[in-house]
């Protein structure tokens, strides 16, 4: 039970990654209190993982409904321990796309700015509300989600690279700010993994994927629970300001 009695927020904690950090969470004691847009799905995961985890309905672009999020978690619990910033999306597409010497097609800018509005500021949103009160209480745990695309770049991502590379430079300076009121704050930054959504792409792209890992497989969810898990508890208590890869050795190629 290595974190018995910890309150944890998770947020896009409805399915894949977030789940799967849930329900481990869940396992080793702590009370975990997730969030996510979609609220069928998170009610039903809810349902499914037990008592130990609860739902909200949160849009994590809307600092508003981030504040009240927080705010009713400490109402509730009067402290929050660990906060993991899982919640993510992908708006795929080149930068441009040229054929004979003529633009015909490039990212538009909605997706580029959906997708920094997700997986940046909403990283900064959640852990600004949760700062002042692990601050108050001189202790806390702060898990960020990064990618091994913010790592290494990866073709067609440029909006998703560019979040989770932020993401990596948002840990770094915030292990500087927090690291002496005994938060810590770390990333984990996973490869290709077998969520629900991977396993229903096509079989050539999975393949693809395969090839480009050194250990010959995807990832499963619980290989980067695992992870969380172990940067939440005390074993990881002097590992602050990293970004861990999960992700079987992967090289990306082109």
């Amino acid at each position: 039970m290595r974190l018995e009695n910890k309150i944890t927020l998770i947020t896009g904690g409805a399915a894949g990654i977030g789940k799967a950090t849930a329900r481990r969470f869940a396992e080793e004691g702590a009370t975990v209190i997730i969030c996510d847009v979609n609220a069928e799905a998170g009610e039903g995961t809810a349902q499914v993982l037990g008592d130990r985890v609860v739902f909200s309905q949160v849009d994590v672009t809307d600092r508003q409904s981030v504040q009240e999020w927080v705010d009713d978690v400490v109402a509730k619990h009067s402290r929050i321990d660990v906060l993991v910033n899982n919640a993510g999306i992908t708006r795929d597409a080149l930068l441009v796309r040229v054929k004979e010497g003529q633009l015909v097609k490039q990212m538009p800018e909605e997706a580029f700015d959906a997708v920094i509005a997700v997986n940046l500021k909403g990283v900064f949103n959640c852990t600004q509300a949760v700062a002042p009160i692990m601050i108050a209480q001189q202790s806390g745990v702060i898990l960020n989600a990064s990618s091994v695309v913010g790592l290494y770049g990866n073709f067609g991502q440029t909006n998703y690279a560019a979040t989770k590379a932020a993401v990596i430079g948002m840990t770094k300076t915030w292990a500087r700010e927090l690291g002496r009121y005994q938060i810590r704050v770390n990333a984990v930054a996973p490869g290709f993994i077998l969520t629900e959504m991977v396993r229903n792409m096509p079989e050539k792209v999975l393949d693809g994927m395969r090839q480009k890992t050194p250990l010959g497989r995807l990832g499963e969810p619980d290989e980067i629970a695992n992870v969380y898990l172990w940067l939440a508890s005390d074993e990881a208590s002097f590992v602050h300001g990293a970004t861990i890869s999960v992700d079987g050795g992967i090289v990306l190629g082109t």
